[in-house]
């Protein structure tokens, strides 16, 4: 192992001599994010090689409006929230789910399964599943989706938010930070979408995307592939992660979520409006669809004074660089998503880098 790590940095110093500049790599997924962190890669890669995080935390990328949109149908009696773990303490305008869990209404689940068999249990209540995430857990909601019709378990309703991160990788390059040299792709995500599925971000940005599992030496080799490439102008899709990643992905998944979701216009947190990168339920689901059963509208996106969650997820700036960061916000007081999620990058900052408190 130790002849492949030297091989490695080998690699990036060549790129960084040929280049002579700073090399700037977003790895998109939050789970890389963390994985970096904990292996202590972070300080360990060369002072010419800059690590972005992205937009790859499904929690901290929910747009506010949505968020606020949840907490108003929290505050309904007949109606029950069924939510993942992590959205449990994102702030919106009027406190979060976790304030809000008084009157016993919001339940955590651990997947889209959980929430049927809560509307099942409760037949007096809308049970109101939370669904973001990304193509992973969309295929779940879809499922789910199906059985609740099949079922004709009509006090179920979906709320749905399912990203697509290719758009929002176009978005990225395209209106937000032309600094991004290449970026390391997500391993869970490319499992669904596959990792053809990048060439369109190669063939018209000229950027490397490389696809990595979470371990250390995986990401290692990772990031000294996209330094090769970037030193040879040689940009391509490559996947390190065969165990788990084909070239055309999970055509199963990818079927379902065809069958259950029309891509729509979404708004993404510190991105903004995103054409085609967002998952709704198609017309057949109707009678599920919380949006259209609750009458939810559209809420406006409006930034957490302060916070700069947005310029952090688009990898404009680190979370020290937040005047929030540490200080009034931190993870048993956080006042955005990014310092909430596990999958954070605030989080991870606050987790792996701050200074020992004396006693």
């Amino acid at each position: 192992m130790l002849e492949r790590i030297n091989r490695a940095y080998k690699e990036i110093a060549r790129a960084q001599k040929t280049l002579g500049r700073k090399i700037n790599i977003m790895e998109v997924c939050g789970t890389h994010t963390v994985s970096i962190f904990r292996a202590g890669l972070k300080t360990a890669f060369p002072d010419g090689l800059k690590l972005l995080s992205g937009p790859g935390c499904p929690v901290c990328i929910t747009d506010q409006g949505y968020i606020d949109a949840v907490l108003t149908i929290a505050d309904r009696d007949d109606c029950m929230i069924a939510t993942y773990g992590d959205m449990i303490r994102v702030p919106g305008k009027k406190g979060s789910l976790e304030t809000k869990s008084n009157k016993g209404n919001i339940k955590i689940v651990s997947s889209a399964e959980d929430a049927l068999r809560l509307a099942k249990e409760n037949p007096d209540k809308k049970v109101v599943f939370i669904a973001v995430g990304f193509s992973t857990t969309a295929p779940a909601t879809a499922v789910v989706a199906n059985e609740a019709i099949q079922q004709e378990i009509k006090n179920l309703l979906i709320f749905s938010n399912h990203k697509l991160v290719i758009p929002a990788m176009n978005a990225l390059l395209t209106q937000k930070n032309h600094r991004i040299d290449a970026f390391l792709c997500p391993g869970h995500v490319s499992v669904i979408i596959g990792s053809d599925a990048y060439k369109p971000i190669v063939e018209k940005f000229k950027k490397p995307c490389v696809v990595a599992g979470f371990e250390p030496m995986q990401i290692i080799e990772a990031i000294s592939e996209i330094c090769r490439q970037i030193a040879e102008n040689t940009p391509q899709v490559a996947s390190l992660y065969h165990a788990a990643v084909t070239e055309q992905g999970n055509k199963t998944a990818q079927k379902i979520i065809e069958e259950a979701f029309d891509i729509t216009t979404g708004c993404w947190r510190g991105l903004g409006d995103i054409e085609n990168s967002t998952l709704k339920l198609k017309e057949k689901f109707s009678e599920i669809d919380a949006e259209k059963q609750l009458y939810i509208k559209p809420m406006p996106e409006e930034d957490i004074p302060g916070c700069c969650c947005g310029q952090i997820l688009c990898g404009l700036m680190d979370p020290p660089d937040c005047g929030l960061f540490s200080t009034s916000c931190t993870p048993d007081t956080p006042i955005g998503p990014c310092m909430v999620s596990s999958e954070g990058a605030c989080a991870a900052w606050f987790k792996y880098t701050r200074k020992k408190r004396q006693n």
